[in-house]
């Protein structure tokens, strides 16, 4: 008989257990609109209407940080420029890490919207420009706010210690490499998780995209210089046309991806610049390319590399070059980023308390078609942190049903006539960070 009220008594105290989760769901989602409306929307706005560029978000980390710090989380400032943490530490538990980037682009915008952008900033050169926010990141930075707040007053639902980061200049995939090149975690602790999201205007508002593998490709920059001998175009037998030999160096390098990584693992080697010559008759004496470079794991970018410089230099030789006039590659270290790779468990958990949050329906999980880069992988490459970077929906499912039938067709990140509904992709970027938190942070 005990036995048997000792199991009533657990079965009931699960119960209130699964309960109490619900009411405070529905409470939670109820709570997210209200800050919208009072404090968010507004929020938004004045981030949208003033951006900067990326190291010069001075304005932007200064609001950010004062917001934050309003709060009651204890703010360091100034680290790798114009970054910054917050913490807010709530008793035993994992320390988790949540991302936001803060910088514009060198855009003029064009949208027409009744808050567009008007803001200009001199760039790096000193050329005065105008400044937009044409990826989203003001969504990004005024979510971290919205979540700050409500995880600071559900303190009594988690533990452990949130640590909330504002990085600059994403746009340049650098400030992350910036901030741990000035002693991020020795400035505040290594976290045992991360995470991060970024709207994106190729879903659907009140959808989340969460892959179990790279959110975010790996990317590198890369030269080849091509030494030719110069000669009349008349009598080309009495040079090396390094034009020539470039065009058979850019034909060679279509085979490193398809001949070098197995059919189901993607790579990306494109060609997006070639100069050499100054005249419709003179047979130049170099050429020179620039490249760009994706990978999904550092074995894969290894392969490319290599399979880069092999053809390169083989060219050359092909051509009759001796072996101190062969093709040169450079590749470009500190403008190379890593992939974004989420890890799976971690990933699974998260996605298993958004399912029973949301329901199945939140997600998205349709195949990534591109191979955009990300520099959130220098936060959690080395050291390994477990971590996972999702995706917000942001613009409304009837402008995709316009688009469809003819209508006008959704304008891509960093396009002047870039936009997002704010309402439906603030809220989701709070509730969904939030209530991941809460799941990751459980007492």
């Amino acid at each position: 008989m005990n036995n048997i009220k000792t199991s009533l008594s657990v079965a009931a105290a699960f119960l209130s257990a699964l309960f109490s989760y619900a009411v405070n769901a529905a409470t939670l989602a109820e709570d997210v609109q209200s800050l919208y409306d009072t404090q968010l929307k507004d929020l938004f706005i004045h981030f949208h209407e003033n951006p900067e560029l990326s190291f010069k978000e001075d304005k932007t980390a200064a609001r950010l940080g004062d917001e934050l710090e309003a709060l009651g989380y204890t703010l360091h400032r100034g680290i790798g420029g114009t970054g910054l943490i917050a913490m807010l530490e709530n008793g035993p538990g994992p320390t988790v890490m949540f991302r936001a980037d803060m910088d514009g682009l060198p855009v003029q915008e064009k949208s027409g919207l009744a808050y567009a952008s008007k803001a200009k900033q001199l760039d790096w050169d000193g050329n005065e420009v105008y400044v937009m926010h044409a990826c989203g990141h003001d969504v990004h930075i005024t979510s971290l706010v919205g979540t700050a707040k409500l995880m600071a007053e559900r303190k009594d639902q988690w533990s452990g210690t949130l640590m909330l980061l504002g990085q600059p200049a994403e746009e340049r995939v650098a400030g992350a490499r910036v901030m741990m090149e000035d002693g991020l975690w020795d400035r505040v602790v290594k976290p045992d998780y991360a995470m991060a999201f970024h709207v994106t205007s190729a879903l659907p508002t009140g959808q989340l995209a969460a892959p179990e593998t790279s959110a975010y490709s790996g990317a590198d920059t890369v030269d080849i210089l091509i030494k030719g001998v110069g000669a009349h175009g008349a009598s080309p037998h009495t040079g090396v046309d390094p034009i020539v030999l470039g065009s058979q160096i850019v034909m060679g390098l279509q085979t490193v991806v398809s001949r070098n990584l197995a059919p189901r693992r993607p790579g990306v080697i494109t060609v997006g610049s070639f100069h050499s010559g100054t005249k419709h008759n003179i047979i130049s004496d170099a050429a020179k390319l620039q490249l760009t470079v994706r990978s999904e794991s550092p074995e894969d970018r290894q392969v490319l590399l290599e399979g880069i410089k092999r053809v390169a230099i083989n060219m050359g030789r092909v051509a009759g070059l001796p072996d101190e006039m062969l093709p040169e590659v450079i590749v470009y270290e500190g403008e190379g980023v890593p992939p974004t790779i989420n890890d799976v468990a971690f990933t699974r958990e998260v996605r298993s308390g958004w399912n029973e949050y949301f329901g199945s329906q939140i997600f998205n999980d349709g195949e990534r078609l591109g191979m955009g880069a990300e520099d959130f992988g220098f936060f959690t490459t080395d050291p390994y942190i477990p971590s996972l970077y999702f995706a917000v929906g942001g613009t409304p499912e009837s402008a995709f049903k316009a688009a469809a039938n003819g209508g006008a067709p959704i304008p891509s990140h960093h396009s002047p006539l870039f936009k997002i509904e704010p309402e439906g992709s603030v809220t989701l970027g709070v509730e969904a960070s939030v209530s991941a938190l809460l799941n990751v942070m459980a007492p």
